[in-house]
């Protein structure tokens, strides 16, 4: 089986988006081009989700099922307001990306919590839900490339992906620090270098680029988690304490800051895309 990983739809004209069906017209990617920006901001979305979750359950006294209702409620808004766009958007893209992140941690630290299910079971079911999703993408689009998320189920698919590597990741990596007890910056090294071999693999030994970047999407979330604990949690329990207030400000600024460079430099838009961009 092959994966397509180049660009393969081509821009939409007058013709092609008023004659085929709403579900299938052809649009502009929906997703930033794959850069050194791209997970810089992704690493700090995983890192405000660990930390945004916590704080959010500490301060609003909703409990974690109310906090991943919130949550949910405001994923859900953001999600339709991106599927509406024509094109991507930095700013709405990695605002739904940061508030899935938030909602992913959730749903994995309910199981765990609430419902008393083992990491090892979640890290299995996650891994499983994850797989059929690639699965069904695959055999519905004969692609499973970011870039070509220019229709509707393209990116149906695409973002169910990420909501899993999410989860997966958060339980992954609770898996991993319960078990090992590394503490967070060892267990943040150990994330950093098994992304480093995932690079490694691809670049020097042609691994495939698809699964290059969904293994490499999965384990930013840990490694983001493991960040974000230590920068939060109190010297008492390996941490620096800060405070998953003022960690949680502060990568949101710097996240701010990055979107708002993007949005004005458009260095994540694809070449094609940067050419003529619709206004919608």
């Amino acid at each position: 089986m092959s994966y397509e990983t180049s660009e393969t739809s081509e821009i939409p004209t007058a013709d092609t988006t008023t004659s085929a069906p709403a579900s299938q017209r052809l649009r502009w990617n929906k997703v930033p081009e794959v850069t050194v920006y791209f997970w810089v901001i992704k690493v700090l979305c995983t890192t405000v989700g660990e930390t945004a979750a916590d704080m959010l359950n500490e301060k609003l006294g909703l409990g974690l099922t109310g906090v991943s209702l919130l949550m949910s409620v405001l994923l859900a808004a953001v999600l339709v307001w991106q599927f509406r766009t024509t094109a991507y958007r930095a700013g709405v893209y990695w605002l739904a990306v940061a508030l899935i992140s938030v909602v992913g941690t959730l749903i994995s630290d309910n199981l765990t919590d609430n419902l008393g299910v083992p990491l090892e079971l979640s890290t299995t079911v996650f891994a499983i839900a994850l797989a059929v999703v690639f699965v069904v993408w695959y055999r519905r689009e004969r692609t499973l490339s970011i870039h070509s998320i220019d229709t509707l189920s393209r990116e149906s698919f695409y973002w169910l992906a990420v909501l899993f590597t999410f989860a997966l990741g958060t339980a992954a990596g609770d898996l991993v620090a319960e078990r090992m007890s590394l503490g967070y910056w060892v267990s943040a090294l150990l994330f950093a270098l098994a992304i480093a071999a995932v690079g490694v693999v691809h670049f020097a030994m042609g691994f495939d680029a698809v699964w290059s970047f969904w293994i490499a999407y999965v384990l930013t979330r840990p490694l983001g988690a493991s960040v974000g604990d230590y920068l939060s949690q109190p010297t008492a329990d390996g941490g620096l304490g800060l405070g998953t207030v003022v960690t949680s400000v502060l990568f949101l600024s710097v996240i701010l800051g990055l979107v708002v460079f993007l949005t004005v430099t458009r260095k994540d838009v694809t070449g094609r895309d940067r050419v003529t961009l619709p206004a919608g």
